[in-house]
């Protein structure tokens, strides 16, 4: 027994200095409690009134600013054609040519019985002036006086019909030219050369348009236009000079470029579409826009002094498809509202009813919220994501440098 005990107590040592040593380890391989989590992020805006400018967009046609179908004023067979077909062409310009010859003949005619008609009021006028002093002295009869005063004055009166009929004969051969009533751009000649034309024909020549500038004519229906009218009259819309600005898209959705002014609207209403025309008229300075294009007009309806406007994303639908919004509440916590809103503005809603200036509404993290729910509310701003991604990136990448530069050296430590 003398001999065992040394062995023991080094071996009870050994015991109590390793129990220690595997609480600790076994207490490091116990899981952490959590600590609670607080209330989900959400960022508002703030409703605040603001005077928005009020628009609509309307389908439209282009109709051309002036318009002449050329038709001949007289019969006869057409000798040439004196302009290219698409040309620009001005007011005056010769555009065919008729053969001349029967209307040079009237003409020669005319003048020969004006110069005979000529010719016999002289001789009248002679036997009147005789007569008058024969009948001082009762040489003749009162009788012959007056018929020869008569004969004089008929004299005269065919004189005057024969210069008229002269004029006529040479308005006619000036109007074997046919001319330009108006300047603008010609379309297709309808008859070559060699055709008869007649002046009672009801097929035109040519057709000459002005573009530049250019009618629009938008049509709009007429209880919208009600409506309008009676929104200004009760003063929830105000007018200024802006109003009469106009804006266009053409067929492939790209803007025109160039703004236009309302003209008239039209004082009836097409029972058939009730539609009332309201015509535009736009610059054409290029000739991009051509008689009958499809357009869409941008009109300036008016100017409310009191809009609210909400992001559209802000915005969601409930189960009978009204608009509703999440807003900060009392508490910071979330409250639905029912919106009226009945159109958009670009990215917003403009709401006439269910929110009020200084409401918070929320537009991200509204994703799972129910109301009653406690948020922690941060405004909101509109920053592109790229830039917001990118900064998350080079933190990140910052972040696992550093990671990176702690852990070498311990990986050395360790390694020693």
């Amino acid at each position: 027994m003398k001999f065992l005990a040394p062995s023991i107590a080094p071996l009870g040592l050994a015991i109590a200095l390793a129990t220690p040593l595997t609480l600790a380890a076994c207490g490091g391989g116990a899981p952490q409690q959590q600590a609670p989590q607080g209330p989900p992020q959400v960022g508002f805006v703030t409703i605040r009134e603001q005077p928005v400018t009020l628009t609509t967009e309307l389908p439209g046609r282009t109709s051309a600013y002036e318009t002449s179908e050329v038709r001949p004023q007289v019969n006869g067979l057409v000798l040439a054609r004196l302009f290219q077909e698409g040309d620009f062409v001005r007011a005056g310009q010769p555009l065919y040519r008729i053969d001349a010859a029967p209307y040079q003949a009237q003409v020669a005619s005319a003048r020969a019985a004006l110069a005979r008609a000529r010719s016999a009021i002289a001789s009248s006028r002679a036997l009147a002036r005789r007569y008058g002093e024969l009948v001082k002295i009762n040489a003749i009869s009162k009788q012959d006086f007056e018929n020869a005063t008569t004969s004089a004055q008929q004299a005269e009166a065919d004189v005057a019909a024969q210069q008229a009929t002269l004029r006529t004969a040479q308005i006619d051969l000036a109007r074997t030219t046919v001319k330009a009533p108006i300047a603008g751009r010609i379309g297709r000649s309808t008859f070559t050369t060699g055709a008869l034309v007649t002046a009672a024909q009801t097929d035109p020549l040519t057709t000459i348009q002005r573009l530049d500038p250019i009618y629009v004519d938008i049509q709009q229906s007429s209880a919208d236009l009600l409506k309008l009218r009676q929104q200004i009259m009760s003063g929830q819309l105000s007018r200024g000079g802006g109003a009469a600005r106009v804006r266009l898209k053409l067929e492939d959705g790209s803007d025109y470029g160039i703004e236009g002014t309302l003209k008239f609207a039209d004082v009836t209403v097409d029972p058939t579409t009730g539609t009332q025309a309201i015509r535009a008229v736009f610059a054409n300075p290029r000739g991009l826009l051509l008689p009958g294009m499809f357009v869409r007009a941008e009109l300036v309806q008016g100017t409310q002094g009191s809009a609210m406007l909400v992001p559209q994303r802000a915005v969601s639908r409930d189960e009978k498809g009204q608009p509703t919004v999440m807003v900060v509440g009392q508490g910071d916590k979330v409250e639905a509202r029912v919106l009226t809103a009945p159109r958009t503005i670009g990215d917003n809603w403009l709401v006439t009813a269910g929110l009020k200036p200084g409401d918070r509404v929320i537009v991200e993290g509204a994703q799972n919220l129910r109301p009653g729910s406690p948020v922690k509310a941060v405004a909101w701003s509109d920053k592109p994501q790229a830039q917001q991604g990118q900064g998350q990136g080079q933190g990140q990448g910052q972040g696992q440098a550093q990671a990176q530069g702690q852990g070498q050296p311990a990986t050395q430590g360790q390694a020693k």
